[in-house]
């Protein structure tokens, strides 16, 4: 456990970041699931919609520092590719 002051604020701060941090990657691994049950349903419409909202949740992690950025854009390619897919068809 921490002993001095600043190193007991650190402690607070973390813990009040992590629980923030993993609703964040919860809430996002939701919408990311609702993109890919629209595709798997050949839903183009529905799938276009919540992959729309998946970006913008994406985006706004990777910008608070939640998600790597590469990691958000590399998701958002991967979606993105499943609806090209799916459109073509």
């Amino acid at each position: 456990m921490p002993t001095t002051t600043s190193a007991k604020k650190r402690h607070r701060q973390n813990r009040v970041r992590r629980t923030r941090n993993r609703a964040v990657r919860s809430l996002l691994k939701t919408q990311v699931k609702r993109v890919l049950a629209a595709v798997e349903s050949k839903d183009v419409g529905a799938s276009e919609a919540e992959f729309k909202t998946a970006g913008i949740k994406l985006d706004r992690s990777a910008a608070r520092g939640v998600l790597h950025a590469n990691k958000a854009a590399r998701l958002k390619s991967r979606l993105q590719k499943k609806i090209k897919a799916l459109k073509g068809k």
